[in-house]
C-alpha cells in the first residue's frame, strides 16, 4: 500500500500488543512480516529492537510503527515520550507514529487544543526526518476534523477497530474521502466472530479460516489489518490472505450482518467489559 504522502508499505502488518517475548516477532520476521505495530503503552518496543538486531536484516527492510500514550500528550512531554520510543527501539527514526487516543481522559473539556499542541510536536519531529508519516489511532471523525483543520502535515495513516460485525462504515468512509489509510486493530474482533453464521459458511465456501476471511475482508475494503499469531503455521496462513479474493455479493454481506465482536472500547465512552 502507498500512503499519502508516497511511503510504501506492507498490505498486511504484525499486531504486537500483548506479544510477550522477542521470539514471537523473531518468529514473524521468519515468517515474512515487514510491519510491526507497536506503542509504548504496549511495553513491546524493546522487544521488535531486540527480534530485529537478531534477524541480522537492517533497519531499513522493516516498517515500525509506534504510539504515543494517553499520559504522554502535549507538546514537551510528547517529544520526551518520542526520544523515549527511540531508545526502546534503538533507532535513529520511526516509520509511523500515532497519537494512541484523542483524549487522555473523558474529564478532559479541552482535549482540542491537548491535540493541537501534541501534534505539532510530531510535525516538528516529522520535519527534523525523525517520523516518515503521522498517524491517529481512535479518532472518530470530528476528532480527526480538529487536526484536519489545523495541521500542515496531513495524517497518514488513522487506527481503529474494525472487522465483520463492527465495520464503522461512517468513519471509515470519512477516512477514505481524506486519503488516509485505515489500519485494522482486531481485524477478526478478537475470535469472537468466528461462530457468526455467515463467516462460517463463507469459510467453508472459500475453504480458508475465519482469521483468513476476516483479513481478506479487510483487504477487500482498502483496510490495512495488524492480526496477531504466535505460531509460525498461523502467521504464514495470515500472510496469505493477500491472495484471497472475496465475491462483491459476499463483501456486501459481510458488511450488513448484525452488529458482533465489539471489544467495549470508545474513544468518548467509559471502557465496556464484555
Amino acid at each position: 500500500m502507498t500512503l499519502n504522502n508516497g511511503l510504501k508499505i506492507p498490505a498486511i502488518g504484525f499486531g504486537t500488543y500483548k506479544a510477550g517475548f522477542s521470539d514471537v516477532i523473531s518468529r514473524a520476521i521468519e515468517a515474512g512480516y515487514r510491519y510491526f505495530d507497536t506503542a509504548s503503552f504496549y511495553g513491546t518496543e524493546s522487544l521488535i529492537a531486540e527480534a530485529i538486531s537478531q534477524s541480522g536484516m537492517k533497519r531499513e527492510e522493516f516498517i515500525i510503527a509506534s504510539k504515543l500514550w494517553k499520559g504522554d500528550m502535549g507538546y514537551k512531554a510528547t517529544i520526551e515520550a518520542f526520544n523515549k520510543t527511540l531508545d526502546s527501539l534503538k533507532t535513529d527514526y520511526v516509520d509511523v507514529f500515532m497519537i494512541h487516543w484523542p483524549r487522555p481522559d473523558l474529564t478532559l473539556k479541552d482535549w482540542k487544543a491537548l491535540d493541537l499542541e501534541t501534534w505539532q510536536a510530531l510535525e516538528e519531529l516529522h520535519e527534523q526526518g525523525k517520523i516518515k508519516a503521522l498517524g491517529l489511532s481512535n479518532f472518530l471523525p470530528y476528532h480527526a476534523e480538529n487536526i484536519l483543520n489545523n495541521c500542515k502535515v496531513k495524517p497518514s495513516v488513522t487506527q481503529m477497530e474494525f472487522h465483520p460485525g463492527y465495520t464503522q462504515a461512517f468513519a471509515l468512509n470519512y477516512y477514505r474521502d481524506k486519503n488516509i489509510l485505515v489500519q485494522a486493530w482486531s481485524p477478526t474482533g478478537r475470535g469472537r466472530v468466528f461462530q457468526d453464521e455467515l463467516i462460517i459458511e463463507l469459510s467453508a465456501k472459500y475453504k480458508i479460516s475465519p482469521v483468513q476471511l476476516c483479513l481478506a475482508f479487510c483487504l477487500s475494503e482498502g483496510v490495512m489489518p495488524l492480526p496477531k499469531a504466535s505460531s509460525l503455521e498461523h502467521m504464514k496462513a495470515n500472510l496469505e490472505s493477500v491472495n484471497i479474493s472475496l465475491e462483491p455479493e459476499d463483501i456486501s454481506r459481510i458488511e450488513n450482518m448484525p452488529p458482533v465482536g465489539w471489544s467495549g472500547e470508545h474513544p468518548d465512552r467509559v471502557r465496556v467489559k464484555i
